[in-house]
């Protein structure tokens, strides 16, 4: 830890940045830095060898044995209590929390296992999904225009430190994604082939689609494959975040460790 500052005026400039960076979905694209807080967020981000740009604690947090978080930043700014309640964006204020730097993109990785988000707009199940995805070995994520923005406070929250372990690409288009060089497949609830019926292919592209209207009709009519999931139950449909775990788990049964 190389500098440390306090600050207890609602007027300090980074103060105004980190309640921009909590509480704005999409303040990342124009700050290109990034908010998480809490105990379980930071060490995700530490454990997979991301430094923090700041690392940012209340004055009470400061006294406690756990502040060895707070030595794997450079710079350290420390809070009044209550300033860091209206930074927070938890009910519950956890405390402490890091300011990342953004990711440069990386280039789009060809042939590697991909989750696609068409139009997910929910941060939950986004943030769910991506879970999945790094549970599962699905190391790509691949955005389509109007899916929740992928690295916003709500998504990292329901990520729980999965963003660390993916790359992730926003903004494509439809158009995009012949580039992957992957069979294409899609949920359907009325067309397709039962999931536990098939010898599914890996690595692949698996479509995720908007809650209300599914996947769309121009990525169904390139897909390699439609797939249905089995609901004895009777339900209409499944969560998607729910149906991309049973899909994504499906994928990596029986492949070779």
């Amino acid at each position: 830890m190389e500098s440390q500052t306090i600050i207890r005026s609602r007027d300090n400039p980074l103060l105004k940045e980190l309640r921009k960076l909590a509480q704005d979905n999409t303040a990342y694209r124009k700050t290109g830095r990034f908010w998480i807080e809490g105990d379980h967020l930071c060490r995700a981000a530490l454990l997979r060898g991301r430094t923090p740009a700041i690392a940012v604690a209340c004055e009470s947090f400061v006294d406690q044995a756990q502040n060895s978080l707070l030595a794997s930043a450079k710079k350290v700014a420390i809070l009044s209590d209550a300033l860091f309640q209206e930074v927070s964006g938890l009910d519950s204020p956890s405390h402490m929390g890091f300011v990342m730097d953004l990711p440069v993109e990386a280039p789009m990785q060809v042939g590697v296992a991909t989750v696609i988000l068409d139009r997910v707009q929910d941060a939950g199940n986004v943030g769910s999904i991506l879970r999945s995805a790094a549970a599962f070995g699905f190391t790509q994520i691949v955005a389509l225009r109007g899916t929740a923005a992928l690295w916003s406070p709500k998504v990292l929250r329901a990520g729980m430190g999965a963003h660390f372990g993916l790359h992730l690409h926003e903004g494509w288009e439809v158009g995009d994604l012949g580039a992957l060089q992957l069979p294409l497949l899609v949920t359907s609830s009325h067309q397709g082939q039962w999931i536990q019926d098939l010898a599914l292919p890996f690595p692949c592209a698996w479509a995720m689609g908007h809650e209300g209207q599914g996947v769309c009709q121009e990525l169904q009519d390139r897909a390699a494959l439609h797939v249905r999931i089995g609901q004895p139950g009777g339900e209409e449909s499944l969560n998607v975040a729910a149906a991309a775990a049973i899909c994504l788990h499906a994928s990596t049964w029986g492949r070779p460790a």
